[in-house]
């Protein structure tokens, strides 16, 4: 035997070692002819590769073949691999979408050489890698980054409209308040209604800022034991008009005895009111007409209320359903839809502890469920109430207005003036500090966020230097949206009130706190 035959036999060394290889090796060896069409013919397999594929062990290696049509999820994609090997001979770590034997698809590396010659079947010899799991953390890193991507910008646009919504608030709570003091004077029919679609018009932007304020954070609100159907009744009333002129019919079938939930009752309207306006313009631009069915009832299982808003408009197509509740995703044309709405909607109901939830068929209509839970969330005991002294007059109480604004200073000065207060008035905390030092007050009204010492640190230097006074501080802001402010107002026990707000609120607060101190001292 000449020695080139020797080691070529399989009694040499070499060849045991490479048999040995081939048996063990933790990556899928394959060796095999690639016809042009129908099935290839396997050479060899190795156990790992069989594993890989999910055959048993003991399978003929002849059923192992990974590059055949019914391997590939997409033939077309059988095709580039192939196109690659012949034009350039080999590829490595190729990457290939392959379904094992139970159909179960994993992510494929391979490496392979294409021998070609003759007028046969090419030959292919090739590793192959199993690297679906690398692959899935590889997704989940990415999908993680993108999340932590939306989560800053969500912050950012948060921390941004916090600011809008302070320089909004200011002006609003102005016009408000001149707009209440003067729907209170004796005026012409012309000019009293024009100082009314005034007061109107300020409310309405005022809720405006309300809802971006909602989808920037979670902020305050004011709950209690909700009647659902109440809340449902109230909003239909105000979608009547636009209904009967958009030839829209509503159907309610509310539940009776359906049990209260703990909950905002502004903000459960507004969460209806986006579903409804959502629907009727589905329904109004497919076919100028259209059902609203709204119904209620209880989950007993789950103790939960349910509302349902129904329509028969076009439905929502499958491609748009998973993005319906992302900020500022909107199918409407420009110019009129924000993308806010259903966003906003689903952070109210997620706030409540309940769900909002989608189900659609395209061109059968589309349906919204909220869920909310019933007996929980129970508001925070309240103190026992003090007996009260009768009404005492709050004429010639002192009173310090902190105010940046000078427009709203005078106003809110003024009309306490005229519910008979003693009035002065400073633009900013560090003055506000130097009068009270100087001067008795019976009661401060102070802005929360301003540039020179804010109300927060001045109520700190107040508490440590005049505790009574301190009790008596009613902080007015248009920023409820940072959680430190959050925490301060309740922390502090102050009575507060948003920004723009009614001047009637505030003169009545500022009566209690003044009608109370007189009645203890």
């Amino acid at each position: 035997m000449s020695p080139s035959t020797a080691r070529h036999t399989p009694s040499t060394p070499l060849h045991a070692a490479l048999a040995e290889l081939f048996e063990t090796a933790h990556e899928g060896i394959y060796l095999g002819l690639l016809p042009r069409r129908g099935e290839g013919v396997t050479l060899g397999a190795n156990p790992h590769l069989k594993l890989m594929f999910g055959f048993p062990p003991e399978v003929d290696s002849r059923q192992v073949r990974p590059f055949d049509d019914e391997r590939f999820l997409h033939s077309e994609a059988r095709r580039g691999f192939i196109e690659r090997l012949r034009r350039d001979g080999s590829v490595t770590d190729y990457l290939l979408r392959l379904r094992r034997s139970d159909d179960k698809p994993i992510w494929v590396e391979v490496t392979a050489h294409l021998a070609t010659g003759g007028t046969g079947p090419a030959r292919i010899d090739a590793l192959l890698r199993d690297v679906t799991e690398r692959r899935r953390m590889a997704d989940h890193g990415r999908d993680v980054y993108h999340e932590l991507m939306q989560s800053e910008k969500l912050a950012a646009l948060g921390q941004t409209i916090s600011g809008v919504a302070h320089e909004l608030n200011n002006p609003l709570a102005t016009i408000l308040t001149w707009s209440e003091r003067l729907a209170g004077r004796s005026l012409d029919a012309l000019t009293k209604r024009g100082v009314g679609i005034v007061l109107s018009e300020a409310e309405r932007a005022a809720k405006i800022v309300r809802n971006l304020l909602t989808f920037a954070r979670k902020h305050h609100t004011t709950r209690g034991m909700v009647d659902l159907n109440q809340v449902v009744r109230e909003t239909l009333l105000l979608r009547t008009y636009d209904q009967r002129v958009s030839n829209i019919t509503t159907i309610d079938a509310l539940a009776t005895g359906l049990p209260q939930v703990f909950a905002d009752a502004h903000q459960l309207k507004q969460v209806l009111l986006n579903l409804l306006i959502n629907a009727e313009q589905a329904m109004s631009s497919a076919s100028g007409r259209g059902m609203l069915i709204v119904r209620t009832w209880h989950e007993a299982t789950d103790d939960r209320v349910v509302l349902e808003i129904n329509d028969d408009g076009p439905g929502i197509p499958d491609d748009v359903q998973p993005r319906i509740f992302d900020p500022f995703f909107t199918t409407k044309s420009a110019g009129t839809g924000t993308g806010l709405g259903l966003t906003v909607a689903s952070r109210i109901v997620e706030d409540h502890g309940g769900e909002l939830e989608m189900e659609s068929t395209p061109g059968h209509g589309a349906s919204f469920l909220v869920r909310l839970p019933t007996g929980t969330g129970r508001p925070r005991p309240k103190p026992a109430s003090v007996p009260q002294a009768p009404p005492v007059t709050e004429q010639g109480s002192a009173v310090l207005v902190v105010e940046e604004e000078p427009a709203l200073a005078e106003a809110v000065g003024d009309a306490l003036a005229d519910a008979g207060f003693v009035v002065d008035r400073v633009a900013d905390g560090q003055a506000a500090l130097d009068r009270v030092g100087r001067q008795r007050f019976d009661l401060v009204i102070c802005d929360l966020k301003m540039a020179r010492l804010d109300g927060q640190a001045f109520y700190r230097a107040v508490a440590s230097k005049a505790p009574g006074l301190s009790r008596r501080i009613v902080f007015v802001t248009g920023d409820v949206v940072a959680a430190d402010t959050e925490a301060f107002l309740e922390d502090s026990g102050c009575r507060w009130l948003r920004k723009p707000y009614r001047l009637a609120d505030l003169l009545r607060v500022a009566r209690e706190i003044s009608t109370g101190r007189l009645a203890a001292s």
